[in-house]
């Protein structure tokens, strides 16, 4: 009985012992766990803090081009502003500075006010700005498959939609009733070392991400559904004629995520 009392007094007392062991180990648990997610929030924080320092630094690095670029940029204030050649772009300083340059572009009530370049692929530019030094920025291009020699049915223009409002980062104001209905946005102005050239907007839209609209080349029959399609996706009729024998400017940036594409498209008017 003695011996049996014994025995039950050792179990309790190992139950108890293994009890606070056991205790002692999730203490030892909890406190490794509380350390790794110390760390792993610690890890985000700064690579947070160097993802928002490479941003700031790559803006500040094409803000700092954009503003050396507009003195190459003369706005002759006497002229309308819907006149092209109110503006007078110095290519021959631009290609020194960057020989891929092609042409220039200015869309009103937007910061979209850039040469443009192109390079061999439709990649190289979505990470390198125009003085091709790596930047996630990117810069404003054309498709590779453009000539830029006034046989293009269709100019493609891409670039980045970025926060601050960079590159095409305003591009997404077409889908405003305000922007689209004041007259004076209508009105694109393209200019090229050969001229300077007006482009009038004929459908506006935000797509899921495909690559129909940056088709380059056409027969006239093409041209002339293409035309149709895109003007059906148009968030406003426009009432602009657009015949097999113009010739258009698209342009087009990414939203929500990559998801979709607000797209602008334009003709050549004179």
């Amino acid at each position: 009985m003695g011996k049996h009392s014994k025995n039950n007094k050792e179990i309790k007392k190992e139950k108890k012992e293994k009890k606070q062991h056991d205790k002692k180990n999730n203490k030892k648990l909890s406190f490794k766990i509380i350390i790794i997610f110390q760390i792993i929030f610690l890890a985000i924080i700064i690579f947070s803090i160097i993802e928002i320092y490479k941003w700031y630094k790559e803006n500040k690095s094409n803000n700092e081009i954009t503003k050396q670029i507009s003195d190459y940029v003369t706005i002759d204030n006497e002229k309308e502003e819907n006149d092209k050649d109110k503006y007078s772009i110095d290519f021959e300083a631009l290609k020194q500075q960057n020989s891929d340059t092609v042409a220039w572009i200015k869309v009103n009530n937007t910061k979209i006010e850039y040469p443009i370049v192109k390079a061999d692929d439709n990649s190289y530019y979505l990470t390198h700005s125009f003085d091709k030094s790596y930047n996630s920025a990117g810069w404003i291009f054309a498709n590779y498959k453009n000539k830029l020699d006034g046989t293009d049915k269709n100019i493609v223009v891409f670039g980045h939609n970025r926060r601050d409002g960079s590159m095409f980062g305003t591009l997404k104001n077409v889908l405003d009733e305000s922007w689209y209905n004041n007259e004076t946005n209508m009105d694109i102005i393209f200019a090229t070392e050969d001229n300077n050239y007006k482009y009038r907007v004929f459908s506006v839209y935000q797509i899921l991400k495909e690559d129909y609209y940056i088709q380059t080349e056409f027969d006239d029959n093409e041209f002339s559904k293409f035309i149709e399609e895109v003007k059906e996706r148009s968030i406003k009729n426009f009432n602009e004629k657009v015949s097999e024998k113009d010739t258009i400017l698209t342009l087009s940036t990414c939203a929500n995520d990559n998801k979709y594409r607000v797209v602008v498209h334009a003709k050549k008017i004179d």
